[in-house]
């Protein structure tokens, strides 16, 4: 489910999602039901991914794996009652990733739990000459997106692996996301899983901005303002903490730009409504919606939370030569 800009020639943003039911739908949030629906008419296969192009005319979505057959397929949302083509060599795995070309139009990037990464031409009618470059990871590939400039790729594994490509599909770099790499100065962060990555740079610079987790629910926000040069030693930075929200794995995430907020979801059945980085201060703390029926807001984490140490930490805490840097795993 996302947000995208325009669907149809609709002119104001939408709410577009897919799903196991078989379609993709856009959603009237006047009505509360949905006034375009995507389907692919004789087969019920489920839609993992979905894409809408930036003119908001060619809607594309990957399918699981059934039997032998996994496909990419596109429709018009005006004609939205049959796609328009279907390409179905592309991948041999669930289809995990699809996203538009922010930067070329009609280039397509798709991602699969085969390990393969492809960029195909969606406005090729013939299948064969639809893929025009393929790399391949070598482990499932469980999200991937394009970097802010729009000419690289990057990758994230099922084995919290994190990769960066060329546009042509090489390898740039592969990173073990947990690995001591990430660890930078007197500020020691310790990742235990990606949680995604975003484009929209909340971190003020061009590089892509990483957002990791802790199995205790800490959220960090890291850099590397060097994704491009192949195996680079480039160190990561750690821009942003956000702490005791949640008690458990996040596993969704969005970052507001226009507002400055972060919304994430965990295991734990809350949402965090979080302050972005213009509230100043490495921590941060936010608002929590519980998963119980009456949806209580509680503004005031602090005292809803026993944990044995405030991990909501600024800078200033530190001791210039790390000597007092407090560890954030447990």
């Amino acid at each position: 489910m996302r947000s995208v800009v325009s669907v149809a020639g609709s002119g104001r943003p939408v709410l577009v999602s897919s799903g196991k039911d078989g379609s993709v739908r856009v959603w009237d949030e006047r009505s509360g039901g949905y006034g375009i629906q995507m389907t692919d008419l004789s087969k019920s296969r489920a839609f993992l991914s979905f894409d809408v192009s930036l003119d908001g005319y060619t809607v594309a979505a990957g399918t699981e794996l059934h039997g032998d057959d996994v496909s990419v397929l596109y429709w018009d949302p005006r004609q939205p009652a049959a796609p328009l083509r279907t390409h179905s060599s592309t991948h041999s795995d669930d289809i995990t990733v699809v996203h538009f070309s922010p930067s070329t139009p009609g280039v397509l990037l798709t991602a699969s739990s085969d390990g393969l990464i492809s960029l195909s031409n969606s406005e090729e009618t013939d299948e064969d000459e639809a893929v025009v470059n393929v790399g391949n990871w070598g482990c499932s590939v469980s999200q991937a997106g394009w970097l802010p400039d729009g000419s690289r790729i990057w990758c994230a594994s099922d084995m919290e692996t994190f990769s960066t490509w060329s546009e042509e599909l090489d390898l740039l770099q592969s990173h073990d996301i947990r690995g001591p790499c990430l660890h930078s100065g007197p500020r020691t962060w310790v990742t235990d899983y990606l949680i995604t990555a975003s484009p929209s740079s909340p971190s003020g610079d061009s590089s892509l901005d990483v957002f990791v987790g802790s199995n205790e629910g800490d959220i960090a926000l890291l850099s590397n303002r060097d994704l491009s040069t192949p195996q680079s030693s480039a160190q990561w930075s750690l821009h942003k903490l956000w702490s005791t929200g949640h008690e458990g794995v996040v596993r969704s995430l969005l970052w507001d730009e226009k507002d400055q907020v972060l919304v994430t979801g965990g295991e734990d059945g809350k949402i965090c409504v979080w302050p972005g980085l213009s509230q100043g201060g490495l921590g941060g703390r936010g608002v929590v919606v519980e998963d119980e029926s009456a949806m209580d807001v509680d503004s005031d984490l602090g005292n809803k939370r026993s944990r044995s140490r405030d991990m909501d930490w600024d800078a200033e805490d530190v001791d210039p030569n790390g000597k007092n840097g407090k560890r954030l795993k447990r």
